[in-house]
Formats: C-alpha cells, sequence, structure tokens
C-alpha cells in the first residue's frame, strides 16, 4: 500500500486561519460589544452563543461525518455557512438581533475544529507526537491576528471589528477546500477473535473512570477560562492600558505557548499525562488570583501571562492526546466533538455566564477569582480520577 505524505502544510494553514479568527474574534469582539452600551451580563450573555453552539454543534457533526466517512465536505459546508451567517452583524446593533447572526456564525464555526483535529490525526496514522508541529501554526495565527488586529484598532474605530473578523472568516473558507480527506484504516477480513471481536462503544468509553474524570476537569478548565476569554480585554481596557498593548499580552501568552508545542513531544515521553495535567491546573489557580488581583502591575500581569503556554497550550496538548488514545478510529470524530462539547462548549458557557454575573455585583477581582476556583476543582478530578501511569488502557484501532 502506498503511503501518502503527510499534507502538513495544507492542515497547517487551515489551523492559521481558524485560531486567527479566535486572535480577532476573542480580544477585541468584546470591546465592540461594550461600544454598544451592552451591560457585562449582557455580553456574557451574548458571547455565550458561542460556547453554547460548541456544546451542542460538534456532537452532531461528529456524528454527521462518522456516518458519511467524510470530513472535509462537512468542514467546507461549515465554513461557508458561518460567513454567510456572519454577515447579520452588518445589518444591526440591536441586542436582541445579535443572537440570530451570533448563533448562526457559532452554530457552523464550531462544527469544523473536532473534525479537523480527527482529520490530522487520521493523517498522522502512528506519528501523533508530531500534531503538535501542525498546531502551532494556529497559535502563529492568533498572534498575528492580536497583534496586528490592536495596532489597526489604536488608529481605527472600533466598530470595524466586524469586518476585520469576517475577513478571518474568509480566510478559513478558502483554505478549506485545499483540505485532503483523511486517510482510511483499512479492516480486516478475517474474523473477529478474542477481545478484538466488539467494537468499543461511545458510552462505554465515556463509562471508564480516567475518562469521564479527565473530561469533568476539561469542562472546569474551560469554565476557568470562561472569565479571561470574555472580560480579559475589558479588564485591561478598564485599568487603562491601550488595544495594541492588550494585543501583545494575549500575544504573549500563546507565543510562550507555541515554545511549548514545540517541546511537547519530548514532554510527553519524559512525564505521563497525569504528571503534566497536574501542572496545568496548579498554574491555572495562581494565574488567574493574579489576573484578578494584581493586573495593575505589569510585570505580574506578564508573568501571570506566561502562564498561558501551561493552562491553555499544554492542557490542551495533554487532554487531546489522551482522548486520541481512549476513543477508537470508528468513533474518534464523535470522541473529539464530545472532548470540545464538554470543554469548550460546556465549560466556556457556564464560566462566562456566571463570571459576567459575578462581574456585575463583585467586580473583576471576583471574577477571576472563580476561575481559580474552578482549577483548583479541575486538580483535584485529575488527582482523584487518572491513575498515576496516566490511562489505564489505550483504546483498540477497529482493526485491532
Amino acid at each position: 500500500m502506498t503511503i501518502r505524505p503527510l499534507p502538513y502544510w495544507r492542515l497547517s494553514f487551515y489551523y492559521f486561519f481558524y485560531f486567527a479568527f479566535i486572535g480577532i474574534f476573542s480580544p477585541y469582539f468584546t470591546l465592540y460589544l461594550q461600544s454598544l452600551a451592552m451591560s457585562a451580563a449582557d455580553i456574557a450573555l451574548l458571547m455565550s452563543q458561542m460556547q453554547l453552539m460548541r456544546l451542542v454543534a460538534p456532537t452532531f457533526w461528529g456524528w454527521l461525518a462518522d456516518k458519511r466517512g467524510r470530513q472535509v465536505d462537512i468542514i467546507r459546508l461549515s465554513g461557508l455557512c458561518a460567513c454567510v451567517g456572519f454577515t447579520g452583524f452588518f445589518l444591526t446593533d440591536h441586542f436582541v438581533q445579535l443572537f440570530i447572526p451570533m448563533t448562526l456564525m457559532a452554530f457552523f464555526w464550531s462544527a469544523a475544529l473536532p473534525l479537523v483535529e480527527s482529520l490530522t490525526f487520521s493523517h498522522l496514522a502512528h506519528e501523533p507526537h508530531r500534531y503538535s508541529r501542525i498546531r502551532v501554526w494556529g497559535s502563529v495565527g492568533f498572534i498575528v491576528a492580536v497583534l496586528l488586529g490592536g495596532t489597526l484598532l489604536d488608529h481605527l474605530p472600533i466598530g470595524d471589528v466586524p469586518a476585520m473578523v469576517f475577513v478571518v472568516l474568509l480566510g478559513i473558507l478558502v483554505t478549506s477546500f485545499v483540505l485532503p480527506e483523511g486517510r482510511r484504516i483499512a479492516k480486516t477480513t478475517a474474523a473477529p477473535t478474542g477481545e478484538d471481536a466488539p467494537l468499543a462503544s461511545l458510552r462505554s468509553v465515556v463509562a471508564d473512570r480516567p475518562v469521564w474524570m479527565l473530561l469533568v476537569a476539561c469542562f472546569l478548565m474551560s469554565s476557568a477560562h470562561g472569565v479571561y476569554y470574555v472580560f480579559y480585554s475589558i479588564h485591561l481596557d478598564d485599568l487603562g492600558y491601550s488595544k495594541g498593548m492588550i494585543g501583545l499580552l494575549w500575544s504573549l501568552g500563546v507565543l510562550v505557548e507555541i515554545g511549548l508545542f514545540m517541546v511537547m513531544a519530548p514532554l510527553m515521553k519524559r512525564y505521563s499525562l497525569r504528571v503534566l495535567l497536574l501542572t496545568t491546573y496548579a498554574v491555572a489557580v495562581l494565574r488567574f488570583l493574579m489576573i484578578g488581583w494584581c493586573a495593575e502591575s505589569l510585570i505580574l500581569l506578564l508573568i501571570a501571562q506566561t502562564m498561558h503556554g501551561l493552562t491553555f497550550g499544554v492542557h490542551h496538548a495533554a487532554a487531546i492526546a489522551a482522548v486520541n488514545q481512549w476513543f477508537p478510529q470508528h468513533i474518534h470524530a464523535r470522541g473529539q466533538a464530545l472532548y470540545s462539547s464538554i470543554s469548550f462548549g460546556g465549560g466556556g458557557l457556564f464560566g462566562g455566564i456566571v463570571s459576567g454575573m459575578i462581574w456585575d455585583f463583585l467586580g473583576a477581582g471576583w471574577a477571576f477569582t472563580l476561575g481559580a476556583v474552578f482549577s483548583l476543582a479541575g486538580w483535584f478530578c485529575i488527582a482523584r480520577g487518572m491513575p498515576a501511569s496516566g490511562l489505564s488502557r489505550p483504546a483498540k484501532s477497529p482493526a485491532g
């Protein structure tokens, strides 16, 4: 059988634009909404549509991709529909009416990443440790977008943010058309015997204690980051930081994330997933306390931002490696979708809404303290739920 070369750059370009969208949207769209005189609760509620759709949409799209056996067609469709949905932001700036374009854009945009993650691992085949070398281009895209966006917005009106977001969405759509379909794993024609006979179901995999405890911990880590993604820019803007400086601070965290992505392969060979995850949750507790109570000190804020490489970069790489091990090929897209839905969807939605309510009544310090509490709870989930060896048993592929 001919082995196809890894489509490194085609996958990398897609990650670049996908996360460039986040680099424009997360830091600056909340400032745009604030410019429309929305309250913190209103901003959190509107932005929560992104997380709500990441909760419900990936499971549906992952199921559809597994059934069809083709992922690229759905990725392209999601890119097209996300662009069409977002055009509603150019037609209205009313709080209630903005729910329609936000929901449409989020529903289709959130469909893509779990499918692309599954697609990437199918091309990596027996070299999953190379994942971080592809995913790092997403972090590069984020940095380029956040720095360019901050520089432009120091000279352009904040009302130009929707147009900047739309340009990046078009980039996602264009790069989706160069993605190749994933490699298919040939099924054996021999009669299955022994423990390889039944294929694991999604429910049976999730029922294992280390798996569901990991998913709960990921939910809590994303809940902790909910306040960060919704209110970090507003917090710094209120403290008098310029938009250019806000962009630099966002980029610093992702720059460290890139460095850690580049060394994830040796780190994962040297340390168990359990050790890596416990470290990220412990660092997250300290990081969110520093952002909440010490943000007036630029030095402490810089230190807190360097921790993003651990609290997001290392955490995501370790968590997705666990998902890749546990969910076999025939339910792999649904496993990635479940991880995305529970963590980025459910956790981000819960953390964003709750922190919005706390922000209005108690202020920034206590909202970010809530993130530290979520991180501590996640640490206990990993400590109690994941065995010292990391994962007790890896999942088998359909071919056994």
